[in-house]
């Protein structure tokens, strides 16, 4: 038990493993189990804690929502080494609609390369603007709680030091 087939055959993942949940971030897997109430009791399901925010996220083992391992400590350093050259995700499209797509598709690329850019082009669009969009911030603030929060656990600091120290080695570089 414990386990989800993906599309090439078994992957696994474990309880207290650190894995990111599609567009909710780093969540840790607490358990493995079928839900507590009224469910089929042969269907299993992570029981997912975030690292950012509150609350408990199920996923079914055997679900197409979007999981994988975290970067690795070398992978986080070579990131940050590399956000200077990112290119920003730059909407030309000024439709509130269209602007979300936009960036919730690239969201769904799940890479911390895709949140830099979300992040570096919506710094951008807001800077340019008169009024300040809701929703661009609302974006760009979870694209930071995802990034900051995979990045906290690779280098093994505080989710809250991880902004200074990628200031702080863009300015050394």
């Amino acid at each position: 038990m414990g386990f989800c087939l993906d599309f090439l055959g078994y992957f696994m993942y474990s309880v207290g493993e650190k894995i990111i949940y599609a567009e909710s971030g780093v969540c840790t897997i607490e358990q493995i189990a079928p839900l507590a109430s009224g469910s089929s009791e042969d269907r299993l399901y992570y029981h997912l804690r975030p690292l950012v925010g509150s609350g408990v996220y199920f996923a079914p083992v055997d679900s197409n929502a979007f999981m994988r391992r975290l970067i690795s400590r070398e992978e986080a350093e070579s990131l940050i080494d590399a956000m200077p050259n990112i290119e920003p995700a730059i909407c030309q499209d000024s439709r509130f609609n269209h602007v979300d797509a936009f960036y919730r598709d690239i969201f769904r690329l799940h890479t911390p390369e895709a949140l830099v850019s979300i992040i570096k082009g919506l710094t951008l669009r807001m800077s340019t603007r008169k009024t300040k969009s809701s929703r661009a911030e609302a974006t760009m603030k979870r694209a930071k709680e995802v990034l900051h929060g995979e990045l906290s656990v690779a280098l093994g600091m505080e989710y809250k030091e991880v902004e200074p120290y990628i200031r702080q080695r863009l300015e050394e570089a």
